[in-house]
Protein backbone atom coordinates (compact mmCIF):
# COMPACT_ATOMS: atom_id res chain seq x y z
CA UNK A 1 0.00 0.00 0.00
CA UNK A 2 1.18 3.53 -0.83
CA UNK A 3 2.57 5.05 2.38
CA UNK A 4 0.84 8.32 1.47
CA UNK A 5 -2.54 6.58 1.54
CA UNK A 6 -1.78 5.24 5.01
CA UNK A 7 -0.82 8.73 6.17
CA UNK A 8 -4.06 10.17 4.78
CA UNK A 9 -6.01 7.54 6.73
CA UNK A 10 -4.18 8.40 9.95
CA UNK A 11 -4.85 12.12 9.48
CA UNK A 12 -8.55 11.63 8.69
CA UNK A 13 -9.22 9.31 11.63
CA UNK A 14 -6.94 10.70 14.33
CA UNK A 15 -6.85 14.42 13.48
CA UNK A 16 -9.73 15.42 11.19
CA UNK A 17 -12.51 13.48 12.92
CA UNK A 18 -10.77 12.39 16.17
CA UNK A 19 -12.46 8.98 16.24
CA UNK A 20 -12.97 7.71 19.78
CA UNK A 21 -13.79 4.25 21.18
CA UNK A 22 -17.46 3.49 20.60
CA UNK A 23 -17.99 5.95 17.73
CA UNK A 24 -20.21 4.83 14.85
CA UNK A 25 -18.14 5.78 11.81
CA UNK A 26 -19.78 5.76 8.35
CA UNK A 27 -17.18 5.48 5.56
CA UNK A 28 -18.56 6.13 2.09
CA UNK A 29 -16.75 5.77 -1.22
CA UNK A 30 -16.48 4.21 -4.66
CA UNK A 31 -15.04 0.71 -5.13
CA UNK A 32 -12.03 2.05 -7.05
CA UNK A 33 -10.92 3.75 -3.82
CA UNK A 34 -10.57 0.31 -2.18
CA UNK A 35 -6.98 0.97 -1.08
CA UNK A 36 -7.96 4.09 0.87
CA UNK A 37 -11.20 2.59 2.20
CA UNK A 38 -9.26 -0.35 3.64
CA UNK A 39 -6.67 1.92 5.22
CA UNK A 40 -9.36 4.07 6.86
CA UNK A 41 -11.30 1.01 8.02
CA UNK A 42 -8.20 -0.39 9.74
CA UNK A 43 -7.40 2.98 11.32
CA UNK A 44 -10.95 3.32 12.72
CA UNK A 45 -10.66 -0.17 14.23
CA UNK A 46 -7.34 0.80 15.79
CA UNK A 47 -9.00 3.88 17.31
CA UNK A 48 -11.77 1.75 18.85
CA UNK A 49 -14.56 2.93 16.55
CA UNK A 50 -17.28 0.90 14.83
CA UNK A 51 -16.71 1.35 11.07
CA UNK A 52 -19.40 0.83 8.45
CA UNK A 53 -18.48 1.01 4.77
CA UNK A 54 -21.09 2.15 2.23
CA UNK A 55 -20.05 1.64 -1.40
CA UNK A 56 -21.33 4.03 -4.09
CA UNK A 57 -20.49 2.46 -7.47
CA UNK A 58 -19.89 4.86 -10.34
CA UNK A 59 -23.05 3.85 -12.20
CA UNK A 60 -25.41 4.53 -9.29
CA UNK A 61 -26.19 8.27 -9.57
CA UNK A 62 -26.59 8.17 -13.36
CA UNK A 63 -28.86 5.12 -13.30
CA UNK A 64 -31.02 6.54 -10.52
CA UNK A 65 -31.40 10.01 -12.06
CA UNK A 66 -31.94 8.67 -15.58
CA UNK A 67 -34.47 5.92 -14.84
CA UNK A 68 -36.05 6.70 -11.46
CA UNK A 69 -39.68 7.87 -11.47
CA UNK A 70 -40.85 10.94 -9.57
CA UNK A 71 -41.77 8.95 -6.45
CA UNK A 72 -38.33 7.35 -6.42
CA UNK A 73 -36.58 10.69 -6.92
CA UNK A 74 -38.50 12.05 -3.92
CA UNK A 75 -37.79 9.04 -1.70
CA UNK A 76 -35.24 9.37 1.11
CA UNK A 77 -33.94 6.03 2.38
CA UNK A 78 -34.59 5.40 6.09
CA UNK A 79 -31.05 4.00 6.37
CA UNK A 80 -29.63 7.26 5.02
CA UNK A 81 -31.84 9.20 7.42
CA UNK A 82 -30.59 7.10 10.31
CA UNK A 83 -26.92 7.59 9.49
CA UNK A 84 -27.41 11.36 9.26
CA UNK A 85 -29.28 11.38 12.57
CA UNK A 86 -27.19 8.97 14.63
CA UNK A 87 -23.68 8.41 13.24
CA UNK A 88 -20.88 10.06 15.20
CA UNK A 89 -18.53 10.41 12.22
CA UNK A 90 -18.89 10.55 8.44
CA UNK A 91 -15.81 10.03 6.23
CA UNK A 92 -16.44 10.48 2.49
CA UNK A 93 -13.99 9.35 -0.19
CA UNK A 94 -14.59 10.70 -3.71
CA UNK A 95 -13.15 8.64 -6.57
CA UNK A 96 -14.90 9.21 -9.90
CA UNK A 97 -14.49 7.02 -12.95
CA UNK A 98 -16.36 9.48 -15.18
CA UNK A 99 -16.82 13.07 -13.99
CA UNK A 100 -19.13 13.87 -16.91
CA UNK A 101 -21.59 11.01 -16.36
CA UNK A 102 -24.50 13.34 -15.53
CA UNK A 103 -23.97 15.76 -18.42
CA UNK A 104 -27.05 14.66 -20.35
CA UNK A 105 -29.36 14.06 -17.39
CA UNK A 106 -32.26 16.52 -17.38
CA UNK A 107 -31.62 19.47 -15.06
CA UNK A 108 -35.15 19.23 -13.66
CA UNK A 109 -34.49 15.70 -12.39
CA UNK A 110 -31.29 16.77 -10.64
CA UNK A 111 -33.16 19.70 -9.07
CA UNK A 112 -35.97 17.43 -7.88
CA UNK A 113 -33.51 15.09 -6.20
CA UNK A 114 -31.71 18.04 -4.58
CA UNK A 115 -34.99 19.28 -3.12
CA UNK A 116 -35.82 15.81 -1.79
CA UNK A 117 -32.50 15.48 0.03
CA UNK A 118 -32.41 19.08 1.28
CA UNK A 119 -33.62 18.09 4.79
CA UNK A 120 -30.73 15.62 5.06
CA UNK A 121 -28.29 18.32 3.97
CA UNK A 122 -29.64 20.69 6.59
CA UNK A 123 -29.60 17.99 9.27
CA UNK A 124 -25.97 17.27 8.40
CA UNK A 125 -25.02 20.96 8.63
CA UNK A 126 -26.92 21.49 11.89
CA UNK A 127 -25.34 18.47 13.58
CA UNK A 128 -21.92 19.57 12.37
CA UNK A 129 -22.50 23.07 13.74
CA UNK A 130 -23.53 21.78 17.17
CA UNK A 131 -20.61 19.34 17.27
CA UNK A 132 -22.61 16.10 17.44
CA UNK A 133 -21.35 14.98 14.02
CA UNK A 134 -17.70 15.04 12.99
CA UNK A 135 -16.99 14.66 9.31
CA UNK A 136 -14.38 14.95 6.61
CA UNK A 137 -14.26 14.45 2.86
CA UNK A 138 -11.24 13.66 0.72
CA UNK A 139 -10.35 12.46 -2.75
CA UNK A 140 -8.70 9.30 -3.98
CA UNK A 141 -6.69 10.04 -7.15
CA UNK A 142 -8.36 8.42 -10.16
CA UNK A 143 -7.75 8.52 -13.90
CA UNK A 144 -10.92 10.60 -14.39
CA UNK A 145 -9.80 13.27 -11.92
CA UNK A 146 -6.30 13.28 -13.42
CA UNK A 147 -7.73 13.73 -16.91
CA UNK A 148 -9.87 16.67 -15.78
CA UNK A 149 -6.77 18.25 -14.27
CA UNK A 150 -4.81 17.60 -17.49
CA UNK A 151 -2.20 15.49 -15.73
CA UNK A 152 -1.01 11.92 -15.82
CA UNK A 153 -2.19 9.80 -12.89
CA UNK A 154 1.30 9.83 -11.38
CA UNK A 155 1.50 13.62 -11.64
CA UNK A 156 -1.97 13.95 -10.16
CA UNK A 157 -1.11 11.69 -7.22
CA UNK A 158 1.92 13.86 -6.50
CA UNK A 159 -0.29 16.96 -6.65
CA UNK A 160 -3.01 15.51 -4.40
CA UNK A 161 -0.71 14.17 -1.72
CA UNK A 162 1.52 17.24 -1.87
CA UNK A 163 -1.52 19.46 -1.24
CA UNK A 164 -2.39 17.25 1.74
CA UNK A 165 1.14 17.56 3.19
CA UNK A 166 1.36 13.78 3.56
CA UNK A 167 4.77 13.56 1.91
CA UNK A 168 5.83 14.55 5.42
CA UNK A 169 5.45 11.83 8.05
CA UNK A 170 4.50 14.60 10.49
CA UNK A 171 1.47 15.68 8.46
CA UNK A 172 -0.70 16.32 11.54
CA UNK A 173 1.85 18.76 12.95
CA UNK A 174 2.00 20.52 9.58
CA UNK A 175 -1.77 20.99 9.57
CA UNK A 176 -1.74 22.24 13.15
CA UNK A 177 0.75 24.91 12.05
CA UNK A 178 -1.52 25.89 9.15
CA UNK A 179 -4.39 26.23 11.61
CA UNK A 180 -2.40 28.54 13.86
CA UNK A 181 -1.35 30.71 10.93
CA UNK A 182 -4.92 31.06 9.65
CA UNK A 183 -6.31 31.75 13.11
CA UNK A 184 -4.66 35.18 13.18
CA UNK A 185 -6.64 36.08 10.05
CA UNK A 186 -9.90 34.88 11.57
CA UNK A 187 -9.18 36.76 14.80
CA UNK A 188 -8.54 39.98 12.86
CA UNK A 189 -11.89 39.66 11.05
CA UNK A 190 -13.88 39.09 14.23
CA UNK A 191 -16.44 41.83 14.89
CA UNK A 192 -16.00 43.58 11.54
CA UNK A 193 -18.66 44.56 9.03
CA UNK A 194 -18.22 45.74 5.44
CA UNK A 195 -16.21 43.73 2.93
CA UNK A 196 -15.33 45.18 -0.47
CA UNK A 197 -13.84 42.86 -3.09
CA UNK A 198 -12.45 44.74 -6.06
CA UNK A 199 -10.41 43.66 -9.06
CA UNK A 200 -10.50 43.05 -12.80
CA UNK A 201 -13.26 40.46 -12.39
CA UNK A 202 -15.22 41.72 -9.40
CA UNK A 203 -16.67 44.72 -7.63
CA UNK A 204 -18.68 43.37 -4.70
CA UNK A 205 -19.75 44.77 -1.36
CA UNK A 206 -21.22 42.64 1.41
CA UNK A 207 -21.60 42.55 5.17
CA UNK A 208 -20.13 40.04 7.63
CA UNK A 209 -21.62 41.78 10.67
CA UNK A 210 -22.45 39.24 13.36
CA UNK A 211 -20.98 36.41 11.29
CA UNK A 212 -18.09 34.08 12.13
CA UNK A 213 -15.18 33.16 9.87
CA UNK A 214 -14.16 29.50 10.07
CA UNK A 215 -10.54 28.44 9.99
CA UNK A 216 -10.31 25.23 7.97
CA UNK A 217 -7.08 23.28 8.21
CA UNK A 218 -7.87 19.65 7.46
CA UNK A 219 -10.80 19.11 9.83
CA UNK A 220 -13.63 18.95 7.27
CA UNK A 221 -12.06 18.89 3.83
CA UNK A 222 -8.78 17.20 3.11
CA UNK A 223 -6.63 18.65 1.75
CA UNK A 224 -7.68 22.02 3.08
CA UNK A 225 -6.66 25.63 3.27
CA UNK A 226 -9.30 28.37 3.41
CA UNK A 227 -11.16 30.74 5.66
CA UNK A 228 -14.87 31.25 5.05
CA UNK A 229 -18.09 32.72 6.39
CA UNK A 230 -21.75 33.19 5.48
CA UNK A 231 -22.38 36.79 4.34
CA UNK A 232 -25.43 38.67 5.62
CA UNK A 233 -27.96 37.39 3.11
CA UNK A 234 -29.44 40.68 1.86
CA UNK A 235 -26.19 42.66 1.98
CA UNK A 236 -24.52 41.60 -1.27
CA UNK A 237 -24.36 44.19 -4.05
CA UNK A 238 -22.25 44.38 -7.20
CA UNK A 239 -20.97 41.95 -9.78
CA UNK A 240 -18.46 39.17 -10.27
CA UNK A 241 -17.12 37.44 -13.39
CA UNK A 242 -15.76 34.06 -12.33
CA UNK A 243 -12.36 33.16 -13.74
CA UNK A 244 -12.84 29.43 -13.51
CA UNK A 245 -15.71 27.19 -14.62
CA UNK A 246 -18.16 25.48 -12.28
CA UNK A 247 -19.39 21.92 -12.74
CA UNK A 248 -23.17 22.04 -12.31
CA UNK A 249 -25.03 18.75 -12.56
CA UNK A 250 -22.15 17.22 -14.51
CA UNK A 251 -21.95 20.13 -16.95
CA UNK A 252 -18.94 22.42 -17.13
CA UNK A 253 -20.29 25.98 -17.04
CA UNK A 254 -17.77 28.62 -18.11
CA UNK A 255 -17.71 32.40 -18.18
CA UNK A 256 -20.19 32.78 -15.32
CA UNK A 257 -21.09 36.37 -14.47
CA UNK A 258 -23.50 37.30 -11.68
CA UNK A 259 -24.98 40.63 -10.61
CA UNK A 260 -26.39 41.04 -7.08
CA UNK A 261 -28.88 43.52 -5.70
CA UNK A 262 -29.65 43.44 -1.98
CA UNK A 263 -28.31 39.90 -1.77
CA UNK A 264 -30.17 38.39 -4.71
CA UNK A 265 -28.79 37.35 -8.09
CA UNK A 266 -30.74 39.58 -10.50
CA UNK A 267 -28.67 38.88 -13.61
CA UNK A 268 -26.78 35.74 -14.59
CA UNK A 269 -24.97 34.69 -17.74
CA UNK A 270 -22.40 32.15 -18.91
CA UNK A 271 -20.52 31.56 -22.14
CA UNK A 272 -21.04 27.78 -22.06
CA UNK A 273 -23.95 25.71 -20.68
CA UNK A 274 -25.80 28.81 -19.48
CA UNK A 275 -29.00 26.79 -19.16
CA UNK A 276 -27.40 24.72 -16.37
CA UNK A 277 -26.62 27.92 -14.47
CA UNK A 278 -30.19 29.18 -14.79
CA UNK A 279 -31.50 25.77 -13.74
CA UNK A 280 -29.35 25.93 -10.61
CA UNK A 281 -30.68 29.39 -9.75
CA UNK A 282 -34.25 28.13 -10.00
CA UNK A 283 -33.74 25.14 -7.68
CA UNK A 284 -35.44 26.84 -4.73
CA UNK A 285 -35.99 30.20 -3.05
CA UNK A 286 -32.48 30.36 -1.59
CA UNK A 287 -30.54 29.50 -4.71
CA UNK A 288 -30.11 33.13 -5.78
CA UNK A 289 -28.53 34.12 -2.45
CA UNK A 290 -25.02 33.53 -1.15
CA UNK A 291 -24.34 30.96 1.53
CA UNK A 292 -20.57 31.40 1.63
CA UNK A 293 -17.65 33.71 1.00
CA UNK A 294 -14.31 31.92 1.15
CA UNK A 295 -10.66 32.82 0.54
CA UNK A 296 -8.17 30.15 -0.56
CA UNK A 297 -4.92 29.83 1.39
CA UNK A 298 -3.13 26.65 0.25
CA UNK A 299 0.14 27.50 -1.57
CA UNK A 300 0.54 23.87 -2.72
CA UNK A 301 -2.66 24.20 -4.76
CA UNK A 302 -1.42 26.44 -7.51
CA UNK A 303 -3.41 25.33 -10.55
CA UNK A 304 -7.01 24.79 -11.57
CA UNK A 305 -8.02 21.12 -11.62
CA UNK A 306 -11.81 21.16 -12.24
CA UNK A 307 -12.37 19.75 -8.77
CA UNK A 308 -13.76 22.07 -6.11
CA UNK A 309 -12.09 20.22 -3.24
CA UNK A 310 -8.85 21.75 -4.51
CA UNK A 311 -9.89 24.73 -6.61
CA UNK A 312 -11.65 26.68 -3.86
CA UNK A 313 -8.40 26.53 -1.88
CA UNK A 314 -6.08 27.92 -4.56
CA UNK A 315 -3.99 30.65 -2.97
CA UNK A 316 -4.80 33.91 -4.72
CA UNK A 317 -8.51 33.20 -5.19
CA UNK A 318 -11.82 33.78 -3.48
CA UNK A 319 -14.99 31.78 -3.95
CA UNK A 320 -18.70 32.29 -3.47
CA UNK A 321 -21.30 29.59 -2.86
CA UNK A 322 -24.89 29.95 -3.97
CA UNK A 323 -27.44 28.38 -1.63
CA UNK A 324 -27.08 26.86 1.82
CA UNK A 325 -24.97 28.47 4.53
CA UNK A 326 -22.98 26.61 7.16
CA UNK A 327 -24.90 27.29 10.41
CA UNK A 328 -21.70 27.66 12.46
CA UNK A 329 -20.89 30.84 10.51
CA UNK A 330 -24.18 32.44 11.52
CA UNK A 331 -25.55 32.11 7.98
CA UNK A 332 -29.33 31.85 7.63
CA UNK A 333 -29.75 30.41 4.13
CA UNK A 334 -31.26 26.92 4.55
CA UNK A 335 -31.84 25.46 1.10
CA UNK A 336 -30.95 22.44 -1.01
CA UNK A 337 -27.90 23.50 -3.01
CA UNK A 338 -24.42 24.68 -2.13
CA UNK A 339 -22.57 25.51 -5.35
CA UNK A 340 -19.06 26.96 -5.08
CA UNK A 341 -17.61 29.09 -7.88
CA UNK A 342 -14.01 30.38 -7.90
CA UNK A 343 -12.55 33.72 -8.99
CA UNK A 344 -8.90 34.76 -9.30
CA UNK A 345 -7.82 37.74 -7.18
CA UNK A 346 -4.13 38.03 -7.97
CA UNK A 347 -4.76 41.48 -9.42
CA UNK A 348 -7.26 42.76 -6.87
CA UNK A 349 -7.84 43.49 -3.22
CA UNK A 350 -10.19 42.97 -0.30
CA UNK A 351 -10.82 45.76 2.15
CA UNK A 352 -12.69 45.31 5.42
CA UNK A 353 -14.20 48.39 7.06
CA UNK A 354 -11.89 50.43 4.83
CA UNK A 355 -8.67 48.63 5.85
CA UNK A 356 -6.75 46.58 3.31
CA UNK A 357 -6.92 42.92 4.27
CA UNK A 358 -5.74 41.21 1.08
CA UNK A 359 -3.93 42.43 -2.02
CA UNK A 360 -2.73 40.73 -5.21
CA UNK A 361 -3.12 37.19 -3.95
CA UNK A 362 -1.89 37.47 -0.36
CA UNK A 363 -2.88 38.78 3.06
CA UNK A 364 -1.33 42.08 4.09
CA UNK A 365 -2.66 42.63 7.61
CA UNK A 366 -0.45 42.74 10.65
CA UNK A 367 -2.04 40.76 13.43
Amino acid sequence: MDIRVERVAKVLVNYSTEVKPGDWVVIRGEPIADEMLRAIYREVLAAGGHPQVLLDPSWLDYTFLRYGNDDQLDFVSPSSQLSYEKADVHINIWAETNTKALTNVETERIQRRSRATAPLTQLFMNRSAEGSLRWVGTLYPSQAFAQDAEMSLEEYEEFVYGAGLVNDENAVERWQAVSAQQQRLVDWLDGRDEVHIRGADADLRLSIKGRTFNNTAGKFNFPDGEIYTGPVEDSVNGWVRFTYPAVIGGREVTGIELTFENGKVVKASATKNEEALHGLLETDAGSRYLGELGIGTNPSINRFTRNMLFDEKIQGTFHLALGASYPETGGKNEFSIHEDIVCDLNDGEITVDGETFYRNGDFVIQA
